[in-house]
């Protein structure tokens, strides 16, 4: 017994000195520790923002399309200079719109506040996203280049499968009918030019022929009026899981485009989002290219892409063949995670963006 409590004191004895020869290395991984630990409270707290140029229609250093155009002039531009853009001409346009600050503060600004409230948990695009994104937005490659926000690391292509968005697709192809029916409850072929449009009806500046949009929800906007006419469109809008409805790059619209029409080629504002085409009508010698491939629309079916790639659609066909009609709904791209998404339409909220824009 006594050579065992020798025993055991003596280990003990060992295993202190071991430790008091252990402080100093103890001591220098806990100094590394804590200063990885402020080196990366440092790097997310640090609001990056570099001089983007700024000033009317720029947007993150990146001016619009849409202003691009509208600074050319509406009169006068060639057939070469006009091809490539194709602009809203609307002062309400999310995309057009300039303000102070540019946006990349803003939306920093808007990521802090939403991480202090929740999370930085899940952040990491989205926070690299904001922080460099007018160097992604210049330095894009030209066949997919967004005009407005950047997610880095999204994989993506031109089209995606209706499997990415199952739910979703099936529903509204299973609410073709009905789409369709509210459709031709609103419509009412306009004149030349786009002359005396029904109500709600916008029409959309283009090279030739015409291309008119009727909105129910635009830019993250519920417009009434639109909304009341078409309650059963409203109704499947609501059942769908992946629309986005909170934030600037939601929008919901019925979309023709007449006979001999063209949408000039051009870039969505984001690519964390899919636009979804249902076919409502589609006759003969219609087209719709992205990123170079091109595709045709189905009666009765959805046609899924990233409008932030390069993309046009014509219409060849002849008077006689009438326009080409489809219900246009933007989805979450599938590679956007839950956490994401809820950081996204926090950031770009449209009255948080309207509110920040009057600061």
């Amino acid at each position: 017994m006594e050579w065992c409590l020798e025993n055991v004191w003596e280990l003990a004895a060992g295993a202190m000195r071991y430790i008091r020869e252990c402080e100093v290395y103890i001591s220098a991984v806990a100094t590394c520790v804590l200063l990885l630990f402020l080196w990366y409270c440092y790097r997310m707290g640090r609001d990056h923002s570099p001089n983007y140029l700024s000033g009317p229609g720029r947007i993150g250093g990146f001016m619009s399309s849409d202003c691009r155009s509208r600074a050319k002039g509406k009169h006068g531009v060639g057939v070469d200079e006009q091809n490539g853009f194709a602009f809203c001409q609307s002062p309400e346009c999310f995309r057009c719109t300039s303000a102070g600050e540019s946006l990349n503060q803003r939306l920093y600004h808007s990521l802090q506040e939403y991480a202090k409230r929740y999370t930085w948990s899940g952040m990491g695009r989205v926070h690299k996203g904001v922080r460099d994104q007018g160097r992604y937005l210049n330095s894009r490659r030209s066949i997919q280049r967004p005009e407005v926000f950047f997610l880095p690391d999204l994989p993506s292509a031109p089209f995606f499968s209706r499997e990415v968005q199952r739910h979703d697709v099936e529903l509204l192809e299973q609410s073709f009918p009905t789409l369709l029916a509210e459709f031709e409850n609103i419509y009412q072929p306009a004149g030349p030019g786009g002359a005396a449009l029904p109500p709600g009806w916008r029409a959309n500046a283009t090279p030739r022929g015409q291309w008119w949009t009727y909105y129910l929800v635009n830019q993250g906007i519920p417009l009434v009026p639109n909304v009341r006419r078409c309650p059963r469109a409203w109704r499947v809008l609501g059942q769908l899981r992946t629309f986005i409805s909170n934030n600037v790059f939601g929008n919901a619209c019925f979309s023709v485009l007449t006979p001999g029409g063209l949408i000039s080629e051009h870039y969505g504002p984001t690519n964390i989002r899919l636009r979804c085409h249902l076919g409502l009508r589609v006759p003969p010698s219609c087209e719709l290219v992205v990123g170079g491939e091109p595709q045709c629309w189905s009666e009765g079916s959805c046609l899924l892409f990233d409008d932030s790639f390069l993309h046009r659609a014509f219409h060849e066909g002849t008077s006689d063949d009438g326009p080409r009609v489809v219900f246009m709904v933007d989805l979450w791209q599938p590679n956007v995670a839950a956490a994401e998404r809820q950081a996204l339409d926090y950031i770009f909220t449209p009255a948080r963006l309207e509110d920040k824009e009057g600061k």
